[in-house]
């Protein structure tokens, strides 16, 4: 299989990478899926590192990654974030607590051949683009491919495994209906990488998007100009509303996920304002994707959701465990769509 030489390259947006690039990836990562079911091994990282790093909690990243460099013949070495000096850029060190990024980045790139990172939220002091910036940091002294694991702008890695799952399940995903839809959780703290990072990608592959969401839950201007440039070279649509029924109508794909209000973290705020964001949570608990909400979609939709599912808030049961979930080959589907990032950037 012939494939477009990636080696090198960063990956902490899809937003830098073009269409074919992109294909090249995720017909990869089908590639190894396939042969991996049938006990036919691609040992393409054989001897390779991967120094992971999570300032977040994980199941499936770290897992899939982990996973993924051991079926390709790597390692991936998973940093404590609590056992090493806690990487710091300029003017933010503090003595003996804290290593300059342009340092530890340096060391890494000496000793393996990728590092990848998770960090938002409480560990960027919720400051929306913070943890994007850091890992940027990274990339701009490591001379090895930086990996995006999730920071508090994009999670490349989930959108791509989506794509992948999209494709399996309908096709050409041209002219294909995506719903990315708000929804309510008790709990407010979450960022918004998921829907944007997902419609980002999938904007690329001529998709008709429609974004839901109650007011109060913009997205960013910056990504949703991407998105709409995104629709204008590659074909398909895109629209916003304020109903969660009338979205759903006629949808191939369902994507009901919560995230919090970006007006209510810095630097809208001087800090994150938890009492904004439950007031205004509180107010659309019903945007839940249940059963009489399912059924304004077609027969045949399927349903999507990152994992972990506020069960009951976000879902009902018997929708995430009924036969339009694909939530489990899409949750398996993070270690294909990876190994075939990580092939090609990492070789």
């Amino acid at each position: 299989m012939q494939t477009k030489s990636l080696k090198g390259r960063d990956f902490i947006s899809t937003l830098e990478f073009t269409r074919e690039e992109l294909d090249s990836m995720l017909e990869l990562a089908a590639v190894l899926k396939a042969d991996t079911a049938s006990g036919r091994d691609h040992l393409l990282l054989l001897r390779k590192t991967l120094f992971i790093i999570f300032y977040n909690k994980s199941l499936r990243t770290r897992n899939s990654f982990e996973t993924g460099m051991t079926q390709l013949g790597g390692h991936a070495n998973y940093l404590d974030s609590e056992k090493i000096y806690t990487p710091a850029t300029e003017g933010e060190e503090k003595a003996y607590s804290t290593e300059r990024v342009s340092d530890v980045a340096r060391v890494l790139a000496r000793m393996g051949d990728g590092i990848a990172i998770r960090m938002y939220g409480k560990p960027t002091g919720w400051m929306y683009g913070n943890g994007n910036k850091y890992l940027r940091e990274f990339a701009k002294w490591a001379d090895v491919p930086v990996i995006n694991m999730e920071d508090d702008m994009y999670h490349p890695c989930q959108s791509m495994a989506d794509v992948l799952t999209m494709k399996e399940k309908l096709g050409d995903l041209r002219n294909k209906k995506l719903v990315v839809s708000w929804a309510y959780s008790p709990g407010v703290k979450k960022p918004g990488t998921v829907p944007q990072c997902l419609m980002a990608t999938a904007s690329k592959f001529g998709m008709n998007i429609t974004l839901a969401r109650p007011d109060g839950f913009q997205l960013d201007p910056m990504m949703i100009d991407a998105i709409k440039e995104n629709v204008k070279k590659h074909g398909g649509s895109f629209e916003e509303t304020d109903s969660m029924e009338d979205s759903f109508k006629d949808a191939d794909v369902l994507y009901p996920k919560s995230w919090g209000s970006l007006a209510c973290v810095p630097p809208q705020t001087s800090e994150i304002n938890v009492d904004k964001m439950k007031t205004l949570f509180d107010k659309n608990k019903d945007w839940i994707c249940d059963d009489r909400k399912l059924k304004l979609a077609k027969p045949e939709a399927i349903y999507m959701h990152c994992l972990p599912c506020d069960r009951g808030y976000e879902v009902a049961d018997s929708v995430i465990d009924g036969p339009n979930s694909v939530v489990f080959d899409e949750a398996e589907n993070r270690l294909h769509a990876q190994k075939g990032i990580m092939a090609l950037l990492m070789r």
